[in-house]
C-alpha cells in the first residue's frame, strides 16, 4: 500500500482547478459535509477534497494526478449505498460522478441503452417506456440510486428472482484505470471473447477502476402482471411457502417477505391494505402473457391457502399492483417512523434455511434486547433485517453492530454469504475472514494488486489487509468491538 500523499490540499485543489470548474472543486469543510458518509451514516469521515468532473477527459486527468501523487480516490454516485463503501478517505479525494447523468442512446431494436453512471436507476425505465421496454433490476432506492452505484455493488431488487442482478443485465462498461487510461470491458453483443472481466468488475465496489459509461440490457414490458399478497400467522409458515412456490415450477417476477414490524410500519405509511394482524406477509408477483399469469396466479393462491395463509388477496388492476409494491418499497423509510435509528443488514442464505434463520434471529433479538424488522427478497434468500436501536443511548450502536455481525455469521454457517447486494465496504470487512480463508483472501488481494498496485482506489474497503486477517478472524469469534478499519 502507498504512503500518505505529500501534496497539500491547496496544491491538489489548484491542480484540479486548472481543468475543472473551480466551483466543483470543494475544499471547505461545510460544503464537504454531505459527502462524509453514504446511506450507512454510522461510519463517517471527511475527505481532503471533493471533485465533480463533467467529462471523461476530466476524470482521466484527475486519476493521472492522483496516481502520480499517491492520493486515494473514492468514487461516489448518489450516496445511497448501505455498507460505507463510499465513505471518504481523510487523505484522499471523493470523485463524485453526479454530473454524469445523461442517457446517451437507446437502441430499441437491440434492446440496449448506453448510459452514464450518474443516471438514476428508475430514469432508465422511464426513458424506455415509450418503446415498450424497461430496465429489470429495481432496488428499493431506485428513485434515487444511480446505475454506476448499482454496477459497483451488483444491486438487485424485488424482481431479481426472475430477471437477475445487475451483472445479468449489463453488456459493457467504459472504465478509467487508476493510471487514468480509458478501457472498454465487455461488448454490445451477447458475448465477448476472452476472460469475463465484466463479471469481475461488477460488484467490485470501486476498488478496481472508475466506471464512466454502461451499456444495459432492456426487457419488454410484460403483457400482464399481478401480485398476490398472503398473510401468515407464523414466520415459519411464510418461509415454507416460499419454497413451496419455487418447488411447483413457478418462477415469480418477485417474491418478497415482511414480518410484523415491517408490515405495520409499511401499512401505516403507504396504506396498501396489508393485514396488520399477520406475523408474516408474502408478496408474490407473476408476469407474462395473460394466459400464463391467470394460470400461475390461481396456483399461487391455492398453494398459499393450502400452506396455512390466514388471508390471500390478488391485485385486480395496475394501480392496485403499484400500491402493493409501494408498501414494500417504502418499508425501509417507514421503519424510521417506529424507531429513532435502524441498522440495515444484508446477507444471503439458501431458501430452504429461511424459517430456521428467521427463528434464530428472533432468539438473538431477545438476547440483545433489540427489535428486528425483517423485509427482504425471500425468493433468492437475500435477507435485509433492520435492527432497531437508539443511537442516543451510550453503547447501543456497539451492541447493534455486534448483533448484525452475528446475523452475517449465521448466514455463512447455513451455507450463505455476508452480502447479497449492498456490498462489503467497511461495514462487513470484519466478517470477510468468516466467509473466506486466508488463501481466498490472498487471491482477492492479487486481483487488487493487478488493477491498483498502490491500493489508492477506495482503500480500506472490501478486502481485509493480510496482516490484519488474523485480528479480524479473532474479532469475528468474539464480541470485541473495534473501530472500523
Amino acid at each position: 500500500m502507498s504512503d500518505a500523499p505529500s501534496i497539500s490540499r491547496e496544491q491538489l485543489a489548484q491542480q484540479f482547478r486548472r481543468f475543472i470548474n473551480p466551483e466543483y472543486v470543494i475544499s471547505d469543510s461545510e460544503t464537504q459535509k454531505p459527502y462524509e458518509c453514504d446511506g450507512l451514516s454510522m461510519y463517517c469521515e471527511m475527505p481532503m477534497l471533493v471533485v465533480l468532473p463533467e467529462t471523461v477527459d476530466q476524470v482521466q486527468e484527475v486519476m493521472r494526478i492522483c496516481h502520480q501523487q499517491g492520493v486515494p480516490v473514492v468514487a461516489r454516485g448518489a450516496g445511497t449505498g448501505l455498507c460505507a463503501g463510499a465513505m471518504p478517505n481523510e487523505e484522499g479525494i471523493v470523485l463524485s460522478l453526479a454530473k454524469f447523468n445523461r442517457i446517451l442512446s437507446i437502441d430499441a431494436k437491440a434492446r440496449t441503452a448506453r448510459v452514464q453512471p450518474g443516471v438514476r436507476n428508475l430514469a432508465i425505465s422511464e426513458a424506455c417506456a415509450s418503446y415498450g421496454l424497461y430496465y429489470g433490476p429495481d432496488p428499493s432506492s431506485q428513485i434515487a440510486c444511480t446505475i454506476g452505484g448499482n454496477v459497483a455493488e451488483n444491486s438487485g431488487g424485488v424482481h431479481c428472482l426472475k430477471y437477475g442482478l445487475t451483472v445479468h443485465n449489463i453488456l459493457q462498461i467504459e472504465m478509467i484505470t487508476v493510471e487514468g487510461d480509458k478501457v472498454t470491458v465487455g461488448s454490445e453483443g451477447l458475448d465477448s471473447c476472452g476472460m469475463d472481466l465484466l463479471a469481475l468488475l461488477t460488484g467490485s465496489e470501486g476498488l478496481l477502476g472508475i466506471i464512466t459509461e454502461i451499456t444495459v440490457k432492456l426487457l419488454p414490458i410484460p403483457e400482464q402482471a399481478q401480485v398476490v399478497v398472503a398473510g401468515f400467522d407464523s414466520v415459519k409458515k411464510a418461509g415454507d411457502a416460499v419454497g413451496g412456490v419455487i418447488s411447483r415450477g413457478i418462477i415469480p417476477a418477485g417474491l418478497e417477505m415482511m414480518d410484523t414490524h415491517a408490515i405495520c410500519a409499511a401499512e401505516d405509511f403507504a396504506q396498501a391494505g396489508y393485514p396488520k394482524d399477520a406475523k408474516a406477509l408474502l408478496l408474490c408477483e407473476v408476469d407474462g402473457t395473460a394466459e400464463e399469469v391467470y394460470e400461475h396466479i390461481e396456483l399461487v393462491e391455492n398453494l398459499f391457502a393450502e400452506l396455512g395463509a390466514t388471508s390471500v388477496r390478488t391485485s385486480q388492476n395496475e394501480s392496485e399492483r403499484a400500491l402493493l409494491w409501494k408498501g414494500r418499497k417504502s418499508a425501509f423509510p417507514a421503519v424510521g417512523r417506529i424507531s429513532p435509528d435502524y441498522y440495515c443488514m444484508d446477507g444471503t442464505i439458501p431458501r430452504g434455511q429461511l424459517a430456521h434463520v428467521l427463528t434464530e434471529m428472533e432468539k438473538m433479538s431477545e438476547h440483545y434486547g433489540l427489535r428486528v424488522a425483517n423485509v427482504f427478497h425471500a425468493g433468492d434468500g437475500n435477507l435485509h433485517p433492520l435492527i432497531l436501536f437508539d443511537a442516543n443511548i451510550p453503547g447501543e450502536f456497539d451492541k447493534t453492530e455486534e448483533f448484525g455481525g452475528k446475523i452475517l455469521e449465521l448466514c455463512v454457517e447455513v451455507g450463505g454469504c455476508i452480502t447479497g447486494e449492498h456490498g462489503v465496504g467497511i461495514e462487513k470487512i470484519r466478517q470477510m475472514p468468516v466467509q473466506f480463508n486466508d488463501q481466498e483472501l490472498a487471491q482477492f488481494q492479487r486481483i487488487k494488486d493487478a488493477f491498483d498496485p498502490g491500493w489508492t482506489l477506495n482503500p480500506g474497503k472490501g478486502i481485509p489487509i493480510l496482516k490484519r486477517c488474523q485480528e479480524y478472524r479473532a474479532i469475528s469469534t468474539e464480541t470485541t468491538k473495534v473501530a472500523p478499519q
